[in-house]
Order: C-alpha cells, then sequence, then structure tokens
C-alpha cells in the first residue's frame, strides 16, 4: 500500500511539472526592428474630474455600460521584454486603445483604436492588428470609484469595463504617432507593482503575463 501511495504521489507532481511545461509562447522582436514616425495631433479632452464625472453619467444615460479596449504590446530592448506605453503631457501614461463605439466588437474597435494612434490614419488597410487572448478585465462599480479587476455579485449595474488584450506584433512596422504623444519602451520589471507611476492597471500587466513564455527572436 506504501508503494502505491508513493506512485500516486510521483505522478501527481509529474502532473504537476509537465502541467507548468505548457505555456503559451510570446515571440518579440528587437526594438530597432521597428520605425517610428509622428502625425497630426489628436485633441485630448481638458477637463476636471467633477466634469470627467459629469461626462460619464451623462453617456451612461445615452449608452449604458462604457467599455474600453487597451493593447498589451511587447519589444525586447537589452534582452529584456519591454511594454509599449503612451505617455500623455510628460505625466500619464496609458496602454494603446480606447473606448468602442455602440454596436463595436471588441477586436473591431481595438484595431481602429490602434490605426489611430499608432498608425498613418485610422482606416489604414495596410496595417493588420494581431489581436489575441483577453489577459484580463477590470470594473468600475459606480462614477466616482478605481477600476477593481473584479465585479462583485452585489454590483447590478457596473459602469465602466475595461479589457486588456495580447496584441503580437510582427517582425517589422511603422509606428506613426501623433504629436504632443510619446510612445516609450518601458521594461517589465520596472512596471511590476509600480503603481504610484504607472496605474494598477499597468502595474499589474506582468502579473496577467507570467502564464506566458516569452521568446525573444534575432531576426
Amino acid at each position: 500500500m506504501g508503494d502505491d501511495t508513493g506512485a500516486a504521489a510521483a505522478a501527481t507532481v509529474n502532473d504537476h511539472s509537465s502541467s507548468g511545461d505548457h505555456r503559451k509562447e510570446v515571440d518579440i522582436y528587437p526594438l530597432s526592428c521597428y520605425y517610428f514616425g509622428s502625425k497630426e495631433t489628436i485633441v485630448f479632452k481638458d477637463e476636471t474630474l467633477s466634469d470627467r464625472i459629469k461626462r460619464m453619467k451623462s453617456n451612461y444615460a445615452a449608452y449604458g455600460l462604457r467599455t474600453s479596449v487597451e493593447a498589451v504590446i511587447l519589444v525586447e530592448l537589452f534582452k529584456h521584454p519591454h511594454l509599449l506605453l503612451l505617455q500623455v503631457r510628460n505625466s500619464i501614461f496609458k496602454l494603446p486603445g480606447g473606448r468602442l463605439r455602440p454596436g463595436e466588437s471588441d477586436i473591431d474597435g481595438l484595431r481602429r483604436k490602434l490605426s489611430r494612434k499608432l498608425s498613418a490614419s485610422e482606416d489604414d488597410s495596410e496595417t493588420e492588428w494581431e489581436v489575441g487572448e483577453c489577459l484580463g478585465m477590470w470594473w468600475r462599480h459606480d462614477f466616482e470609484t478605481l477600476l477593481y479587476p473584479y465585479l462583485p455579485p452585489n454590483v447590478k449595474k457596473p459602469k465602466e469595463c475595461t479589457k486588456l488584450f495580447l496584441v503580437r506584433l510582427p517582425e517589422s512596422r511603422k509606428f506613426i504617432v501623433p504629436k504632443k504623444l510619446k510612445l516609450l519602451a518601458v521594461p517589465l520589471c520596472q512596471v511590476h507593482e509600480n503603481h504610484k507611476t504607472y496605474g494598477p492597471i499597468i502595474s499589474g500587466v506582468p502579473q496577467l503575463l507570467s502564464k506566458f513564455s516569452i521568446n525573444i527572436i534575432d531576426p
């Protein structure tokens, strides 16, 4: 009986170790493979917190739940994975993406937003974006709260949902970014749990990527 117990324990260990070997893979390419240019400025709303809450309430009354989609895009620099972030006004960091239009799908909306902010034009048919897995979802329970990575069962009418998608890059691409926006490559180790600088969503991205095996490809 002791032998059977030992065999069962060994089988359990082997199952756990083998399951850990089957992580999904993400191929990333050096930052030097990509071209970076600029285009005309996108006008951003300059509003106070109270203005933003008022606008959110108005939009919710008209369209219901606000859904935003954001892209997790990785490149390699100094043999380390870096996350592409947009910097607004030299202080605010954002993942590329934005709010969906009414009736628009997650994938189509994210592709539109990526083309608007990272390509020559919003209807750039030459640029294809490979939108992959949904890595996580964040919820705003009411108009004045922060976003949380869960939705409590007692919250029946959340006001906003933000979805993060992994976007895989090809070996080469042109990034055309609006003036007054900066596209930065930030090391994952710098982003990790750095809530003060990057906020809860961006600082949580390295944990969301833990289920992937990241492969650095030298072209």
